[in-house]
């Protein structure tokens, strides 16, 4: 089995956003190499725009400039890093040395912890380092492929108790290389969410997850319902106002999450 390793990818945040970032460093190192903003953009790679738009924020969140242009002349212009630019990009490789060096210690301090799982970690922190639009995230195994000749049913455990239903193309299965054990995403917006609270109904929707209603953010026209799955996870839909008022819905309240397994967006990690 290969050795697992955190990698140091560092970033330096100030309160008008990221001002330097691996991806900004590296196109500073380009600009050194190269001479040329179009040339060192493509090498990185970014945008001709993007990268201008990079070095315009450092250059003015800087104390002094870190990158000089000089335009036409015998050399025909071009663009360097200034001497304040290179001691920047000294300084951010031996932070980024020293931040490994610590990432390493930490790995190998996790070995010699009870149940220390650094995978398990590593997994974690992908999930949790993933941007989406979705109100719903579920991660968990995949526990069931059936294939249906264009579509697959694809099953996801979520906890000891708890399974949610997918449906999607045959090439989007092949293409996220789904098999059983394989961790994957679920995304759900929460506006495919439909709300129930009669047991009896029978109901189409694949997914439906039984819960107690924990927030209820009302709104003029909806409303957001989020409701606590005997998990400790949570589903969020949402509601028209009027039916809210129509079905009672208040914290405490026991509620089912119901959403369509053709609802269900499937992503996986590298």
């Amino acid at each position: 089995m290969s050795a697992t390793r955190f990698l140091a990818r560092m970033s330096l945040d100030t309160e008008v956003g990221t001002a330097l970032s691996d991806t900004r460093i590296r196109l500073l190192e380009a600009i050194q190499r190269e001479g040329s903003i179009n040339r060192a953009a493509k090498a990185v790679p970014l945008s001709y725009k993007a990268a201008w738009d990079a070095l315009d924020t450092l250059n003015n969140l800087a104390p002094e400039p870190l990158v000089s242009r000089t335009i036409g002349g015998r050399q025909g212009g071009g663009t360097q890093l200034t001497d304040y630019g290179r001691r920047i990009v000294a300084m951010y490789r031996a932070l980024e040395i020293e931040y490994q060096a610590t990432l390493d210690r930490l790995a190998e301090r996790l070995k010699e912890v009870d149940g220390g799982d650094i995978q398990a970690f590593q997994k974690l922190m992908h999930r949790m380092s993933m941007k989406t639009s979705a109100r719903n995230q579920f991660s968990g195994p995949v526990t069931g492929l059936r294939t249906g000749g264009i579509d697959y049913e694809v099953r996801i455990q979520l906890d000891a108790d708890t399974e949610i239903a997918a449906i999607i193309t045959s090439a989007s299965a092949e293409n996220l290389g789904l098999a059983i054990g394989r961790e994957v995403t679920a995304l759900v917006k929460s506006s495919s969410v439909m709300l129930a609270i009669d047991p009896s109904l029978r109901l189409t929707a694949r997914n439906q997850l039984w819960g107690t209603v924990s927030t209820v953010h009302e709104g003029p026209v909806n409303s957001e319902v989020t409701l606590t799955l005997p998990s400790g996870r949570s589903v969020t839909c949402v509601v028209t106002a009027a039916s809210c008022k129509d079905l009672g819905i208040t914290p405490g309240l026991r509620a089912c999450a119901l959403f369509k397994a053709s609802s269900v967006i499937l992503a996986v990690c590298e």
